[in-house]
């Protein structure tokens, strides 16, 4: 028992021997046994030797609130292709981004039913002239007759009366072909004028339909970016204000000038439809995804130097000078203006800060 009860005891020790080298070290690690540092400022050693132009003044500045409304780039003339009538689609010979003339091919649809009613109208346009040449016929005939006194008025009135109404059979059997005919044309589907097909909404063997698009067709001069603004930074624009248009795929930037504005908000997005005229850019092309830039407002911001910010990981750190010392200090910046960046904590206008700095990762 004795044996036991030593071991006990030594346990107990071990385990409050670990507890306390425990809490030491988390004291340690807490800063207990070593001199505090206010929180996000570090001291660094004197430097004596900095100029004026090697500090800056933190100042306080009113700066735009630069905005951006993503838009795409369209054209001023737009034309959905789509079938007159219903039939199945055979073939689409465009693809998107084709350029195409005016009158050039785009789709064909099945003509079949449209040939087999041509068939028809014409054997009944065939027997309708054949009638009336035989009602014709009749007539000069019974004039003959009558004018010899060999047939009645009421004999010559019923062939002629005949023979108008044959007439008028060949005429309506005529006015059938040329109405199938035309039903025939419009199996092809034509470009209405040069363009580019910015996109193919149907694929061979769908069945096509009167109003719904096959492709759509676009000028490719005269181009616009068309953005989605919100309300109140809309009601700054006005016809022929000139702007600012980013386009993403060419990197570029350009002054466009407002085209259109809509006068009413959509009341679920909040927002108004801007169309900007775009100048002429090589390369541009309508479906390109582009930015509006605008200052909808303006507010005072914080702004130093870009390079007084230092990078030492995630964090942003500047030094300050004061009273002749330098200071490490966290901050958070903003947004850029130029080669001076918005401070939205960490600093006070009016405080100095060390610039061209080299830059730590």
């Amino acid at each position: 028992m004795p044996q036991l009860e030593q071991k006990t005891m030594n346990k107990i020790v071990t385990i409050g021997l670990a507890v306390l080298a425990l809490m030491l070290l988390l004291l340690y690690m807490q800063g207990t046994f070593v001199s505090k540092i206010s929180p996000g400022t570090s001291p660094l050693a004197a430097n004596s030797t900095l100029s004026k132009s090697e500090t800056a003044v933190v100042e306080k500045k009113q700066v735009d609130d630069d905005f951006t409304s993503p838009g795409t780039v369209k054209s001023r003339i737009v034309a959905n292709i789509a079938p007159k009538m219903m039939a199945r689609i055979i073939e689409i010979k465009v693809k998107v981004s084709d350029k195409v003339k005016k009158g050039d091919v785009i789709a064909r649809l099945d003509e079949r039913e449209v040939r087999a009613q041509e068939q028809v109208a014409l054997a009944t346009l065939v027997g309708a002239n054949a009638q009336a040449a035989h009602a014709k016929a009749d007539e000069q005939r019974t004039l003959g007759l009558y004018n010899k006194e060999a047939a009645t008025r009421e004999n010559l009135d019923a062939v002629v009366a005949q023979a108008k109404e044959a007439h008028a059979r060949v005429n309506q059997a005529s006015s059938t072909v040329t109405e199938i005919r035309a039903h025939l044309a419009d199996t092809l589907l034509v470009a209405p004028f040069d363009g580019v097909i910015v996109k193919r909404l149907k694929e061979p063997g769908d069945m096509g339909l009167p109003g719904e698009s096959v492709v759509t067709l676009q000028v490719s001069q005269g181009l616009r970016l068309e953005a989605d603004v919100s309300s109140t930074c809309a009601q700054q624009y006005t016809i022929g204000m000139d702007v600012k248009v980013h386009i993403d795929t060419l990197g570029k930037t350009v002054i466009g000038q407002i085209d259109e504005l809509s006068p009413d908000a959509d009341p679920l997005t909040r927002t108004q439809l801007i169309k900007v005229a775009l100048p002429a850019i090589a390369g541009l092309q309508a479906g390109y995804f582009g930015w509006l830039e605008q200052s909808c407002d303006q507010h005072v911001a914080l702004l130093i130097p870009v390079n007084a910010v230092q990078h030492i990981g995630q964090l942003e750190v500047v030094e300050v000078v004061s009273d002749g010392r330098q200071f490490m200090r966290h901050i958070r910046t903003a947004k850029r203006f130029g080669e001076q960046i918005e401070v939205i904590s960490g600093l006070n206008a009016g405080e100095v800060v060390v610039s061209h700095l080299q830059q730590v990762h």
